[in-house]
């Protein structure tokens, strides 16, 4: 790997660790937000899935245009509407303020996931990409191990507003970042090709079998991990009786445990293949899955090891998958597929967080009750995942 190569992947990982962060910071807040705003389960569901559900359809939106466009340039433009999205939800006076302010953030944010994978594949050989892609994945567990805990600390010290001011900061800097170390992505306009009718790349999936295999990938998936992630903090708190100062541990080790782990598994998905990886962390992650969904007051230490393999396991499925489906089209189609892809995905958690608050019932005891049921939810479409993968095949 170039020097060259190992800049685009650091701006890149910056470009995703605030975008995740921004994402992520809600979820172990949920505790607090749901006693600032005396809002019930399903109603902090709601904050959550307002992102996905506007990030989808900005990136729906964007799948006519995509491929039309330098990619670095969309990328600049997304980023910066994201990084305005983040100072309106540190202004946010109220619940429903916060509402709209997650639906600019989505908006913007819906534009820039895919952006980022398609840069990387246009980059990155099939035969290398995996590994590229788990320097990408790195950037979640920085954000894990930096951001949430700083976030966290950040809200304890000061009030929930202020992560998103940090947020918003770094992506100033990270505007920069982008203007001056990320090369003109246009290869795919160079090409020559027939002019496309703007409604080809819909055309396209829907007469590739293999195209709809992968979203159909992506969708199964966020569908069983969206489901328990948002509420892990709120139960620990509500059932476990897990302190909600100790709420960034989970995220501090996990993270730093997926820093190590991510690398190994990109290699090891490029050398051994990216099917037989995805099944083995796909099968591995049912465990945590269910032990998070089915836990008893426990000791801490006990919380922090379940919840570290929980991230390596999930990391693990996430970084072959990313691959496989990057995969299905040629470069001249790949921005808008991504984009495509990207709506899906984050429908798909929408629906998810959705059907998780839906399935939960908070009793007046505060205890949060049908946790588990979510559990066996997310692993049965786990489950589903391991044989639609292997539909998934690379063409480019």
């Amino acid at each position: 790997m170039t020097t060259k190569e190992k800049l685009l992947l650091l701006v890149l990982a910056c470009v995703n660790f605030t975008h995740i962060v921004d994402f992520m910071i809600l979820m172990p807040l949920g505790p607090q937000l749901m006693t600032i705003f005396n809002i019930k389960p399903y109603q902090f569901g709601i904050v959550v899935s307002a992102y996905g559900f506007a990030a989808a359809v900005s990136g729906f939106t964007l799948a006519f245009f995509a491929d039309k466009f330098d990619r670095k340039n969309l990328l600049l433009m997304a980023y910066i509407g994201f990084v305005a999205g983040t100072f309106a939800c540190a202004l946010s006076p109220s619940y429903e303020w916060l509402i709209a302010a997650r639906i600019i953030s989505g908006i913007f944010g819906g534009l820039i996931g895919s952006q980022v994978l398609s840069i990387v594949a246009d980059k990155f050989s099939y035969e290398r990409r995996a590994s590229a892609m788990s320097i990408i994945m790195t950037a979640f567990s920085v954000a894990s191990v930096v951001g949430v805990p700083g976030g966290l600390y950040l809200a304890n010290m000061f009030n929930w507003h202020a992560p998103f001011y940090s947020v918003g900061g770094l992506g100033i800097i990270v505007i920069g970042l982008i203007f001056f170390f990320v090369p003109q992505v246009n290869e795919h306009l160079v090409t020559k090709q027939p002019k496309r009718n703007p409604f080809a790349v819909i055309t396209d999936i829907l007469k590739t079998p293999n195209q709809l295999w992968a979203l159909a990938l992506s969708t199964v998936i966020m569908l069983g991990h969206f489901s328990i992630i948002p509420y892990i903090a709120p139960t620990l708190v509500s059932n476990i009786g897990y302190s909600q100062d100790d709420i960034y541990l989970i995220y501090l080790i996990g993270g730093a445990l997926t820093i190590f782990s991510a690398p190994i598994v990109g290699k090891l998905a490029d050398r051994k293949g990216k099917y037989p990886v995805f099944v083995t962390f796909a099968l591995l992650s049912m465990i945590p899955i269910w032990l998070i969904t089915n836990l008893i007051p426990t000791p801490v230490y006990v919380v922090l090891i379940i919840s570290g393999f929980f991230f390596i396991f999930t990391n693990g499925r996430i970084i072959p998958t990313q691959a496989m489906v990057s995969s299905v089209v040629t470069p001249q189609q790949r921005g808008g597929f991504m984009a495509i892809n990207s709506s899906v995905q984050l429908l798909a958690q929408a629906i998810a967080t959705s059907i998780g608050g839906a399935i939960i019932v908070q009793e007046e005891s505060g205890y949060m009750s049908h946790y588990d049921w979510v559990g066996y939810y997310a692993m049965f479409m786990l489950f589903i995942s391991i044989f639609i993968a292997k539909k998934v095949k690379a063409v480019s």
